[in-house]
């Protein structure tokens, strides 16, 4: 019996696909196909497809071609595979004519020539007309842009800020670059992306819920909970999108690690630790004017892992700051202490005070440990006892999570859902935060 096997996405299965799958079939007795997983996809760079892989999986067993399905899941597995099915030949697509010859030592490699005019690509950008619009004044921009091009169907067309000297020469290329009308802004746009000053996004986000463009907003999203409560019923009643964008949130380590601690893989979770420390100019007495305050730059992150583990149910909590500019309440150095029921937790962020930028949960069996900086891993480790336990995951990181953050932004508009990785009590956790901060409630100043 003459074994065959082939691989893809097969994201949106069409025409195209069938026929290459029903070709490939010819070629032997048997056909096995391999589906690529979702994590591997997007190690690729294909951080868009639109199908889970349970639903890409029934598409292809839909057809009745294949006669074996797979999960491909890491580099290198195609080797494994034709050796551990005893494959004969190994097919693909002519987009890929010379890619795999290595394969050539391991069974015969053909490249079949592609139904002309069909891709999936082409039908995710087809239901995909989302002009994206980005709200803000910081360099940050520029990533967002740069990170939309790896995003099927979303082009940002425009900009609203006031310091249009921050932009680079690509997006300055935009046919709408605005300064002072928001209302003319939005009327340009789908969906916006607001990075701007976190006391202004109240007024922005409102802005655009009210005329119906949904809408990812870096965090805090508002600094009163009152506020971000009216905006998401807003939302609701206006029939769009309302998204937290806290990339970390959004990459693939990060989401892993998650899952591994809540099997219990470090038993049960006693303490957390989450510093984010970057050393800034801060005695440039004009850095305040042009940046966000410490706390709402670096606050959000170092919270997540704390309230995306523990809960935001925690007994009680210490707050202590230091002030580089004291009367207008700007910090260059925070510590937060919580104390839960049976756990504790401590975030440390600092925009003039430099430490390692580390993130470690500890267990009754193990801890996790993630190296600085943490918000930016691909790679973290699980810890034991017994050193010869310990075990290492490594996960691509693409764009710093910002592209991944824009895929769950356009599914959830295409659904009607918000598919946020940040459920709305990390959400309101964090900004309950702010708020007594920002009010100086329960902070000691040192």
């Amino acid at each position: 019996m003459k074994k065959v096997i082939t691989y893809g996405t097969y994201d949106l299965l069409h025409y195209g696909h069938i026929r290459l799958l029903e070709r490939a079939k010819a070629l032997g007795d048997y056909l096995i196909v391999g589906v690529t997983a979702d994590n591997f996809d997007m190690t690729r760079g294909k951080i868009n497809v639109q199908q889970s892989l349970i639903e890409r999986i029934e598409s292809v067993r839909e057809t009745g071609i294949a006669d074996e399905i797979i999960v491909e899941e890491y580099e290198g597995q195609k080797i494994d595979d034709i050796i551990k099915y005893d494959v004969d030949i190994f097919t693909v697509g002519s987009d890929w004519k010379g890619y795999f010859d290595y394969l050539n030592e391991y069974c015969e490699v053909v490249y079949l020539d592609r139904t002309q005019g069909i891709s999936s690509s082409e039908l995710r950008t087809e239901t995909r007309k989302i002009r994206l619009g980005i709200v803000g004044d910081s360099l940050f921009l520029n990533k967002i842009e740069t990170e939309s091009k790896f995003v099927n169907g979303i082009e940002v067309n425009s900009i609203f800020t006031k310091n249009i000297d921050n932009l680079s020469d690509d997006i300055k290329r935009l046919p709408y670059i605005i300064s002072e009308n928001y209302d003319e802004f939005l009327n340009n746009v789908d969906a916006v992306y607001i990075r701007s000053k976190p006391e202004f996004h109240y007024k922005h986000i409102k802005d655009a819920i009210l005329a119906k463009k949904s809408v990812l907003c870096e965090s805090p999203m508002t600094l009163k909970i009152d506020e971000w409560e009216e905006l998401n019923s807003l939302a609701n009643e206006n029939k769009v999108v309302l998204m937290n964008s806290i990339k970390t949130a959004y990459s693939t380590a990060y989401s892993r690690l998650l899952l591994l601690l809540k099997g219990g893989k470090i038993g049960k979770i006693m303490s957390v630790d989450s510093n984010c420390t970057r050393l800034e100019d801060v005695f440039d007495f004009d850095y305040y004017n042009k940046n966000w305050n410490n706390i709402y730059e670096w606050g959000p992150t170092a919270l997540l892992p704390i309230f995306q583990i523990l809960g935001t149910n925690y007994k009680s909590k210490n707050m202590i700051a230091h002030y580089i500019d004291k009367e207008n309440k700007f910090d260059d150095f925070v510590k937060i202490d919580f104390i839960y029921d049976n756990a504790v937790a401590s975030m440390k962020i600092g925009s003039g005070v430099k430490t390692e930028g580390y993130l470690v949960i500890s267990g009754t069996k193990g801890y996790a440990y993630v190296p600085a900086p943490w918000w930016k891993t691909d790679y973290f480790e699980l810890r034991y006892e017994k050193i010869e336990e310990n075990k290492r995951y490594f996960y691509q990181l693409d764009g710093e999570g910002i592209r991944y953050a824009l895929v769950a932004f356009v599914k959830s508009i295409e659904s009607g859902r918000v598919l946020s990785k940040i459920t709305p009590d990390v959400s309101k956790g964090i900004i309950k935060c702010m708020e007594e901060f920002s009010d100086s409630r329960n902070v000691i100043k040192i």
